[in-house]
């Protein structure tokens, strides 16, 4: 499978730079955002790149002939600055020789590539698109989706109840190429309406926000994403300290009791530079077991138990609802995970870890894309976070 990118546009919203540049080669972490798309796709397992240019193409051609990306061959289409998406992609065809990945130059998001090629086959879809859930309201969803199944797609963002946003990362049968008429047209308006027609217009949708170079406002937060800060996500009750018997609550201060080595290996965590966040599940405040301001002195005394021992928990997610309620946040579902995403800009697939000691913990970090590992008895957390710690530093 090829990855074929979108790169042609003048990216007049991020003026001055794009006044000499293309917007593709704005610098994130030092290095063109180019670079970190074409290294994501190296990463899929994909191995050649076509990229659609336009607008000042040479420095896009240039760059990558001083700076190739290891195990990538990339090939070019140079076509006017005026072309539509369309107009680029028929211009191409000669080029793409199957089934491809088609991607925008501005957004990132660390898809699993591999769940996403398998929904595309199962579904036999022609385009079986990335859809960024946008819980949080990031941007206007463009999108109605059901069971994957795509329903609406609006590019005005108009029609009532969409419920997420088109980001790319779109495979495509090589069949809907076929379709593309001479004149200069958008290919997601003409071609995504006509698979939809079909019946074959997917989604996949992921909770993970995506990151861009779409307009300044949003370099911050994309320059903090690709920062590459670590964080572990630590269950509560059983990892770190005593686990109650089953359907019991920690319901006082003096009830929470530390597990052998679990302070230790906080505080190792801290000194490694792992942003350390709690993720737990807290159902006694539904059932009336607990109240807030018990939890809050449980967790006051948790913290002050840690400062002493030259350790502290960053943040703090708590799910405070029952079994059956439902909710996005309790594990095993993810959304503790996807929220200390979005405030902290994580990659949580490739910067992430989360311990627990139950099931339930590592279908949570499952579901996020994250490594999830179980601490036991007899691997305890000090075991784990030991081990984390010596693949970072390769011994």
């Amino acid at each position: 499978m090829q990855a074929v990118i979108l790169a042609g546009g003048q990216g007049t919203r991020l003026q001055p730079f794009t006044l000499e540049n293309p917007k593709p080669m704005y610098p994130i972490q030092g290095r063109p955002y180019m670079a970190h798309l074409l290294e994501q796709v190296r990463d899929f397992g994909i191995s050649e790149a076509v990229l659609l240019l336009g607008y000042k193409a040479e420095k896009i051609i240039d760059y990558l002939a001083t700076e190739p990306i290891e195990g990538l061959t990339v090939q070019y289409s140079v076509t006017p600055v005026e072309y539509e998406t369309g107009a680029r992609l028929r211009a191409a065809a000669g080029l793409i020789h199957g089934d491809f990945l088609l991607m925008y130059c501005d957004n990132y998001c660390p898809i699993s590539f591999a769940k996403h090629l398998a929904a595309f086959r199962e579904n036999h879809a022609l385009v079986q698109m990335t859809a960024y859930a946008n819980r949080d309201g990031y941007t206007k969803n463009n999108l109605l989706i059901e069971n994957e199944k795509v329903k609406v797609y609006d590019k005005a963002r108009q029609t009532p109840g969409l419920n997420g946003v088109d980001i790319g990362y779109a495979l495509i049968a090589r069949e809907v190429l076929d379709w593309l008429p001479e004149e200069n047209i958008s290919f997601e308006r003409f071609a995504y309406a006509r698979a939809l027609e079909q019946g074959r217009l997917y989604a996949t949708v992921t909770e993970h926000r995506y990151y861009s170079i779409g307009s300044y406002a949003r370099m911050p937060l994309t320059e903090r994403f690709f920062s590459g800060r670590k964080a572990v996500f630590l269950d509560r009750d059983g990892t770190l300290n005593e686990r109650p018997p089953r359907a019991c609550y920690i319901e006082r201060p003096e009830d929470f009791v530390w597990l052998p080595g679990a302070k230790e290996a906080v505080r190792l965590l801290n000194e490694a530079g792992y942003l350390v966040l709690l993720v737990t599940n807290q159902p006694g405040l539904a059932r009336g077991r607990l109240t807030e301001d018990t939890l809050a002195a449980i967790h006051e005394k948790m913290e002050a138990d840690l400062r002493r021992a030259g350790a502290r928990i960053d943040r703090i997610y708590m799910c405070p609802h029952n079994w059956d309620d439902g909710c996005f946040c309790r594990k095993p579902q993810p959304g503790m995970l996807y929220e200390a995403q979005r405030e902290y800009d994580l990659n949580i697939p490739k910067d992430c870890v989360l311990f627990g000691d139950d099931e339930r913990d590592i279908e949570a970090a499952t579901r996020a894309d994250c490594r999830g590992v179980l601490v036991t008895d007899s691997y305890t957390l000090l075991d784990a976070v030991k081990d984390l710690l010596a693949e970072k530093t390769g011994q």
